[in-house]
């Protein structure tokens, strides 16, 4: 295999969708802009999406303009039954623990989020090492300079020789924009999204090994 490093997102890529977690810690975020900020139900939408655009992730953009407590912010949103939501996948697990890469989590949640999320899906062994966005900090996916920093984390200094699995192809493009091999993890694919794409584990290895 060529790669020797292999970045993996969390929500929505190590669990699918369907799960319906990243939308209920969505909906946590909503709870917090109406419940700690006074923010009116109205604007919530608007402004997230506005956030989002801008800086990222919901979280910068309301460090930046409401000077929030980021650290509690994370933990309120976080706040959820994990095992009403997440089940091991066994094929998952296999083939992630057979690769021969260096693997990391890289997320723009936390990592107790993360160790949470890795333990509720049985792969918290596999995953020893989390890149959560306080190690990006001021920056965040898909910014280069979240890469650049990640790669750093790394040990690694030849993006080619690095891989970014991703459910969201602004991610994607960006990581294979910097250099690195990506693969959306989506079942709409487009050319110009990344440089393969599934949402079968099984199929990673041969798409690793092409």
């Amino acid at each position: 295999m060529r790669f020797t490093t292999i970045f993996f997102d969390l929500d929505d890529t190590l669990y699918p969708s369907h799960a319906g977690l990243w939308h209920a810690i969505k909906e946590r975020m909503n709870d917090y802009m109406r419940e700690r900020l006074q923010i009116p139900e109205k604007d919530i939408q608007q402004l997230r999406e506005k956030y989002y655009l801008q800086y990222g992730t919901t979280t910068r953009g309301l460090q930046e303009h409401h000077n929030i407590d980021t650290q509690d912010f994370l933990a309120y949103v976080h706040d959820l039954p994990l095992e009403d939501y997440l089940t091991p996948n066994s094929i998952q697990r296999s083939v992630i623990a057979s690769l021969p890469t260096r693997n990391f989590v890289f997320t723009n949640a936390d990592i107790p989020h993360a160790q949470r999320t890795l333990t509720a899906l049985n792969l918290h062994d596999l995953f020893p090492n989390i890149i959560d966005v306080n190690t990006v900090a001021p920056y965040c996916k898909p910014m280069r300079e979240s890469f650049e920093i990640a790669m750093k984390v790394a040990g690694e200094d030849d993006p080619s020789r690095c891989v970014m699995i991703d459910d969201l192809a602004r991610t994607t493009r960006a990581a294979h924009e910097a250099g690195m091999f990506s693969i959306l993890y989506h079942d709409e694919y487009t050319a110009n999204d990344a440089d393969a794409h599934f949402t079968d584990w099984g199929k990673l290895i041969d798409i690793l090994e092409t």
